[in-house]
């Protein structure tokens, strides 16, 4: 009788170890993953949700060869990189006009850019420029 007792508990206890375990293990599998940058004709904003920014938002040197560089988590500039951009075509700013749609052509004369503040890759104004 001991040792159907024994047995008894000893399976117990392994399966509430066992459930303990495969619940722990489910808590811990949360991860973040990045994709591809979007592919946006003039750019994204630095911020999520990553959408596409509207011509004129980003001033030429966040360019290389006519290819956005970027922003956010897929910049691929100089380190304390920092480029201007014009507010007035930032949604955060209360811009409310047209954007493109990823996977849009640019248009290829571009409108003169107007920047009135410097941002890094992450969207940090930078306040001595």
């Amino acid at each position: 009788m001991k040792t159907i007792k024994h047995l008894t508990l000893t399976l117990l206890a392994f399966g509430l170890l066992t459930l303990a375990a495969s619940k722990a293990s489910a808590q811990v599998g949360v991860g973040v993953q990045i994709g591809p940058s979007p592919v946006c004709p003039y750019g994204y904003y630095e911020a999520p949700p990553y959408n596409c920014a509207p011509d004129g938002y980003y001033g030429p040197e966040w360019f290389s060869g006519g290819l956005f560089i970027g922003a956010g988590p897929w910049f691929h500039g100089p380190e304390h990189f920092y480029g201007h951009v014009d507010h007035h075509y930032d949604y955060r700013h209360g811009y409310h006009g047209g954007y493109p749609n990823r996977g849009e052509a640019a248009v290829p004369n571009r409108r003169a850019f107007h920047g009135n503040a410097m941002h890094d890759a992450q969207g940090h104004e930078h306040k001595g420029r």
